[in-house]
Order: structure tokens, then C-alpha cells, then sequence
């Protein structure tokens, strides 16, 4: 008989549904996490909490488990086992809410424009702030009047970019925000990222297997492999120890 308790007891709400304590709570924690595929096993018994207002770098090489996880934080995917819950409050309708996903996949039709993406997006979250969602797009070097279907990769990345980041919710998560980006513009694509990152009020989550172009924002890693934590901490003394996340990174997945 699995005798271990649930995260934590249904917290009191406040008249929004949030927890009364949300202050002091997690904006994220994810228990015994297991999420299996015909044939595979996606997550292995993942567990990890996330502060408020941090950075958490979720790193590992394609077919770690990085993205199921991020869509089971989203509500976007059913683990078969364990439990996430944000801000207190298990993955579901009220937790949309306050989930800014960042997909690596486009969601959009090719025939919308960059503007009709901006206001169908809008309809769906009370936390949308068009004028930041403005300055993004001009930072972006995207146009209104553009369409989805003439746009290259690293523009609908950077539409992604715009449509996650304009939102104000507790809990950012971004998968490879980088893909699809050229070289040239990662490193201002990064400064911006920073520069639109509210911390304290904002919690985010990168998976990425590009450490060496995140690793100076980041504030906690999670290592993923094949659907397990194989290593965790404060990414300054890991830096302090391995001279680079990204030489880690690299012996870890040697």
C-alpha cells in the first residue's frame, strides 16, 4: 500500500479560487510524476518544486521527457500516475489561468495575421496586456498585417515568443524557445527574454538542450534523462564546480 501523503491539503481559497497562503506556497510542485506511451515510458517517477520567482533551466537531450513534462504541468497531457499542482491547486481549469505555455510546435492557422493571432489569443486570458504584447512584437521585428502561413520558422518562433511573454500569469513555461531562431538573433532574443521577465511576480520554466545560450539567466537546473531526474541544484554552484552548465551538461549526457 503506497502509505506516502498528497502534496498538501486542499488549500483555502480566496474569492478567485487562488490559495489564501499563495504568497508563502510553491508557484509549482510536481510529485512521482509518470507518464507512459505504448511502448515508452515518457516520465519515470519525476518529482521537483519550484520557488516563486525562479528560473528553473529543465535540460536534457531530445527524447528526455522535457516537453510531456511541460505539457503535464499545462494541463495539456494526463500523467498515469502522481500529481502537479500550481499555486496550490491541482492542474485543471483554474490553473490555465495561471500557465503561460509556450508550445514548440506552431498552434495557429496559417491563414490568420500576426494581429488576428494577438486578438484570438486575447479572448481566452484576463492576465493579456496588449501594449506589452505591442512593444514584443516590435522587438520581435514582426508586423500586424504579416500571415501566419508567410512567416519562416524563426518568425513563428518569435510570434510564440510574443503571445507567451504578453501575458502576465504566475507560471512561464517555455519549450526550446530557441528552435527555429537563427545564431545572429539568440542572443538578443535572450536579452529581451530577460529584459520581459518580471521576477518575484513571475516563476519560469526553459526546456531547452541549448544550456550554453540560457545558462546565464538561469537560477536552478533540473537534468532530464529518459523520463528521469539525473541531476539537480542551484546552477551558480554547479557553474562554481564544472566552470560551465554547459560542460556539465555535456559530461552528464556524455
Amino acid at each position: 500500500m503506497d502509505e506516502r501523503r498528497p502534496l498538501a491539503t486542499e488549500p483555502e481559497a480566496d474569492g478567485r479560487g487562488a490559495p489564501a497562503d499563495g504568497e508563502g506556497r510553491p508557484v509549482l510542485e510536481v510529485r512521482d510524476l509518470v507518464k507512459r506511451y505504448p511502448g515508452a515510458e515518457a516520465l519515470n517517477g519525476v518529482s521537483l518544486t519550484l520557488p516563486r520567482g525562479t528560473v528553473l533551466g529543465l535540460l536534457g537531450p531530445n527524447g528526455s521527457g522535457k516537453s510531456t513534462l511541460l505539457k503535464s504541468i499545462a494541463g495539456l497531457v494526463h500523467p498515469d500516475e502522481g500529481e502537479v499542482r500550481v499555486e496550490g491547486l491541482p492542474v485543471g481549469t483554474a490553473t490555465k489561468a495561471r500557465v503561460a505555455y509556450l508550445p514548440e510546435v506552431d498552434p495557429y492557422y496559417r491563414w490568420m495575421r500576426v494581429a488576428q493571432v494577438l486578438e484570438w489569443t486575447a479572448t481566452f486570458y484576463d492576465d493579456w496586456e496588449p501594449d506589452r504584447a505591442e512593444e514584443l512584437l516590435q522587438f520581435m521585428n514582426l508586423r500586424r498585417d504579416q500571415k501566419v502561413g508567410g512567416l519562416s520558422k524563426g518568425q513563428r518562433a518569435r510570434l510564440r515568443l510574443v503571445v507567451t511573454l504578453a501575458r502576465n500569469a504566475p507560471l512561464l513555461l517555455l519549450d526550446e524557445p530557441l528552435s527555429g531562431i537563427d545564431l545572429a538573433s539568440r542572443a538578443r532574443i535572450i536579452r529581451g527574454l530577460i529584459g520581459q521577465f518580471r521576477g518575484g511576480e513571475q516563476s519560469l520554466i526553459i526546456s531547452t538542450h541549448e544550456v550554453a545560450e540560457v545558462e546565464g539567466f538561469l537560477e536552478r537546473v533540473v537534468f532530464l534523462e529518459r523520463g528521469r531526474i539525473r541531476l539537480e541544484g542551484e546552477a551558480e554552484a554547479l557553474r562554481v564546480k564544472h566552470g560551465s552548465l554547459q560542460a556539465l551538461f555535456e559530461e552528464v549526457f556524455a
